[in-house]
């Protein structure tokens, strides 16, 4: 696919490889890895952190490789069901701190034209992604602005 803002065609990337149970050597309870779920998104990591953590320090030291195989749910169904998730989804959140980032160095450097289009482009797939989570994540009437974002993230 291509990408959105440039001529050049997308990187390819490797797939998960695909399985369908979890490995013999990860014997976790599914209790035991959506409660250490639930604890580290209260301690306030988002679901692709809580993945990386999971992957890299487990649960009791058990390693977990991929939390859909071995519960059966998905990390943001988990987070769903405990009332864990947060207001905005991950990828729009990022992109509009971001977005937050380049509009407040535009505003001290000016003649920075690198970083103007950088911010367009980024306000750009702000709108978009808004456009996609409208009615499902985000209220009907939310239009994206750097006074609204800046608000919503300062909380």
């Amino acid at each position: 696919m291509a990408r959105m803002h440039t001529r050049r065609r997308g990187s390819s990337g490797s797939d998960k490889p695909a399985a369908d149970e979890p490995p013999e050597w990860s014997d976790v309870d599914s209790d035991q890895i959506e409660e250490r779920v639930v604890e580290l998104a209260e301690q306030g990591y988002d679901p692709s952190q809580i993945g990386i953590k999971l992957r890299d320090e487990g649960v009791t030291g058990t390693p977990i490789p991929d939390v859909k195989l071995a519960t059966g749910k998905k990390l943001t169904e988990i987070l769903e069901e405990n009332d864990a998730k947060s207001e905005l989804p991950e990828d729009l959140r990022s992109l509009m701190q971001r977005a937050i980032r380049l509009r407040e160095h535009v505003q001290e450097n000016p003649q920075d034209y690198q970083n103007k289009r950088a911010l367009q482009n980024t306000e750009s797939k702000v709108r978009r992604l808004v456009d996609y989570y409208r009615g499902k994540e985000v209220e009907p009437e939310f239009t994206y602005s750097y006074d609204v974002a800046k608000s919503l993230l300062e909380e």
